[in-house]
């Protein structure tokens, strides 16, 4: 299977992914196809949605520790707000301020459906919650300023033209 990452403008960007109900074989085998579409794309996330399927789940690499996250919870959110770029795959060659909170208490089941719970904060956090925000429809452009939004304006229309495009020969994947 080969996964194309999804453009801005692809309605399944848009919709609350679903959750994911088993972590059989064939799933850990789109893990795997995940994770080196992620690395392929030079990306540090990839959220299920953005490779058209619109299901609870993504793949993060901080630089320090690679996880697959599957039915992540928010618990908390901790810490100040912090302003920090970002970019993301789905929006290639836009990179904007966000404010996100330093940290955040998080609960997902990983590959071997074991649970976990942890504390991340800084640049773990961010990735997190950016690819959190993906399973709710939410892409990074829609958490700054209108300004901000306004200088790229021109750039994200012709992604979001390029984004139906792709959607309409690729549309939505469906997995078990």
């Amino acid at each position: 299977m080969n996964l194309k990452v999804r453009l801005i403008g692809d309605p399944v960007l848009r919709k609350k992914a679903n959750k994911v109900d088993k972590i059989d074989e064939e799933f850990l085998n789109l893990l795997e196809i995940m994770t080196e579409t992620m690395y392929r794309e030079d990306g540090v996330g990839l959220a299920a949605p953005q490779v058209g399927i619109s299901k609870r789940f993504f793949i993060m690499d901080d630089g320090k520790q690679l996880r697959k996250v599957i039915n992540p919870e928010i618990i908390e959110f901790l810490g100040d707000e912090v302003v920090f770029e970002e970019g993301c795959l789905s929006i290639p060659g836009i990179f904007l301020n966000v404010k996100r909170p330093e940290g955040v208490k998080v609960k997902y089941t990983n590959e071997n459906g074991e649970e976990i719970i942890e504390e991340l904060h800084e640049y773990t956090a961010r990735i997190f919650q950016h690819e959190y925000d993906h399973l709710e429809g939410i892409l990074f452009v829609d958490k700054v300023s209108t300004a901000a939004k306004a200088k790229v304006k021109s750039k994200i229309k012709d992604l979001m033209k390029e984004g139906r495009k792709i959607a309409k020969e690729f549309g939505e994947v469906e997995i078990k």
